[in-house]
């Protein structure tokens, strides 16, 4: 939302932002002179995959709820004079219908995630489509998602992500020499591991690899690898064992394949010290902002799914619209062995990104569905 804001041209809309968490973000709002303010007690919800964990989940929102009394009447007492709200994630749907009941405004909603399909789905779906003026997509997706959760059409406007190469991308990440130089091409993997991420899918894909022989292909694998007991297999016995992503690359005999560098605060210049990026996702969702921001770096993405709005098979990287380790080993190969086709499809990644993600455009068009909001509702 940062980027969305940066472009407005604030001359004409005098905009806040409120954030839930502390971070960086608030100098950057400082930097670009946009009012913002930090509130923990800003209550927000959405829906998880399995029923019980909805049960809990929702459980203790309705504790949080009622705790944040002070933060909603701060926030109706701050509604007087603005013409419109705009909630930057469905997980505010239960703030945005208690607001068109008890102080109605112009309200708008980015709709970021595709959300699980329950019964909990179909009513955040729903109150979402019935409380807010207009619905804003990061792509078709999640217009589709909410449609068939809700029941009935959600009609809204597509937002592509904005996305923006960092300077920081200068500054490559220094990597251990005696791997560096080990392995003729890198592929990073930007992602805290969660099993929907699909990261521990790497080791089998460097299982093959380095069957075939091709052990010169390494991984960057930044984020959080700590593994959860409840996994499968494997994966499971070594996180009850207290072990990580990284112990699983070690007893499956690739462990001299990979980096782990752990949390990094600067990911861009993970992006900068390698050739191509992957996002193994069990999810099938090739268009998250680790991809965008890797296109527009200048890096081929090698990701799951249908759309192919980003990743594009022969021209910005590989897609696979479903996992296939074995014809992965062989499309990688081909790439690491060919750096102008390595090189175009960088190229073109970075146009793709350009074309669709640029701030000013996206901010613009932004503007035109508040105004659109604000005179109509």
């Amino acid at each position: 939302m940062f980027f969305s804001l940066k472009h407005l041209d604030r001359s004409k809309i005098d905009v806040s932002a409120w954030c839930k968490r502390d971070g960086p973000i608030q100098q950057l709002y400082e930097e670009a002179g946009i009012k913002s303010g930090v509130y923990p007690d800003m209550p927000k919800v959405s829906g998880l995959p399995r029923t019980s964990r909805n049960v809990v989940m929702f459980g203790l929102f309705a504790v949080d709820w009622l705790m944040a009394k002070g933060f909603r009447d701060a926030f109706y007492d701050a509604l007087d004079g603005v013409d419109l709200v705009h909630f930057n994630h469905e997980a505010l749907f239960w703030l945005a219908r208690d607001m068109k009941r008890r102080k109605p405004k112009p309200a708008a909603m980015h709709i970021r995630t595709n959300i699980w399909r329950n019964i909990f789905a179909k009513h955040q779906s729903r109150i979402v489509a019935e409380n807010t003026d207009a619905r804003i997509f990061i792509t078709e997706n999640e217009r589709e998602t909410m449609s068939r959760n809700a029941g009935f059409p959600v009609d809204g406007d597509i937002l592509h992500n904005i996305v923006e190469p960092s300077p920081l991308g200068t500054l490559p990440w220094e990597l251990d020499d005696s791997f560096a130089h080990r392995k003729s091409f890198l592929v990073g993997c930007l992602s805290n591991y969660a099993w929907l991420r699909g990261t521990d899918r790497l080791i089998d894909l460097a299982v093959l690899l380095k069957k075939a022989g091709r052990d010169d292909i390494g991984f960057v694998v930044a984020g959080n690898v700590n593994l959860t007991r409840s996994l499968p297999g494997l994966l499971g016995r070594i996180a009850r064992q207290g072990g990580g992503l990284d112990e699983y690359a070690r007893q499956c005999g690739v462990a001299d394949m990979f980096t782990f560098t752990g949390h990094v605060s600067e990911p861009e210049r993970i992006l900068a010290a390698v050739d191509a990026v992957i996002k193994p996702t069990r999810e099938a969702n090739p268009w998250g902002r680790d991809i965008l921001e890797a296109m527009a770096a200048g890096k081929p993405v090698i990701s799951v799914g249908r759309y192919d709005r980003f990743v594009e098979t022969g021209a910005t990287g590989i897609l696979q619209p479903h996992w296939d380790v074995g014809a992965l080993v062989d499309a990688m190969a081909q790439l690491a062995d060919n750096e102008k086709e390595t090189e175009r499809m960088a190229s073109l990644a970075k146009d793709r990104v350009a074309e669709y993600c640029d701030g000013p455009t996206q901010s613009e068009k932004l503007e035109a569905i508040w105004r659109r909001v604000a005179e109509t509702s």
